[in-house]
């Protein structure tokens, strides 16, 4: 079996969202990619998260090949391996309908950077992409998915580590990571900065967030080279 140790951890990631309450039913998915090899582990399609075994997840190549897997792969793979393709900085990828954060993407807006906890995890707004055109979505809409993403994030120059998830128009969110766990745990932090956001939002229309200066401090001291946060490495 391929990539044991990734297929194990791309389920572990999956679980982790049904774990955490961002998925319902089998709404959402997980992928990692190894680098070297240059495949990718993702979701079986419509297969229930209590049935999946690390021998379900499906193996592609970046271009979505099927390598290893009886299993149908998930049907947002092509924004999985388009991401890859144009992000060889993450590692890994997870889609979910979380409450909040869809509710933001249902609506067209971007999460602006209200708090520190917002700022603990994200460099700035996590983005929303301009609609799709009918002609994406009668096309290729799952790639045009990832092509939206990519657009938006080059367009502004943003790093897709220093904001590791983006809203997709009318859709959900898309989170990323390093790893498996790495993304999943950005996934789960977006839902609830999304949350916080919304009562914000509601408790004060029209909040402009945190100044740069608390933005930088806050991220700053978890992310780059002279973070500070947590135990030294040895």
């Amino acid at each position: 079996m391929l990539l044991k140790e990734l297929r194990t951890s791309v389920l572990e990631s999956n679980l982790e969202l049904v774990k955490r309450g961002l998925v319902l039913y089998t709404f959402g998915n997980a992928s990692g990619v190894d680098r070297e090899q240059g495949l990718v582990v993702i979701k079986p399609s419509g297969v229930d998260y209590d049935d999946l075994r690390p021998e379900h997840m499906v193996v592609t190549d970046l271009d979505g090949k099927i390598v290893e897997g009886d299993l149908k792969p998930s049907s947002d793979l092509d924004t999985h391996t388009l991401l890859y393709r144009e992000f060889p900085t993450i590692g890994a990828v997870v889609h979910t309908h979380s409450e909040f954060a869809t509710s933001f993407a249902q609506a067209g807006l971007a999460i602006p950077p209200l708090g520190t906890t917002h700022a603990d995890y994200f460099y700035g707004p996590v983005p929303v992409t301009p609609p799709l055109t009918d002609e994406a979505i009668g096309g290729r809409y799952v790639h045009e998915t990832g092509v939206a993403i990519v657009d938006h994030f080059k367009k502004h120059n943003i790093d897709p580590l220093a904001v590791p998830a983006c809203l997709v128009n009318g859709h959900a969110p898309f989170a990323w990571g390093k790893t498996p766990d790495d993304a999943a745990h950005n996934a789960v932090v977006l839902e609830a900065v999304a949350k916080m956001a919304y009562n914000t939002l509601t408790l004060v229309p029209g909040h402009t967030g945190v100044s740069q200066a608390l933005l930088d401090r806050h991220y700053f001291r978890k992310h780059g080279a002279n973070a500070t946060y947590g135990q030294a490495k040895h």
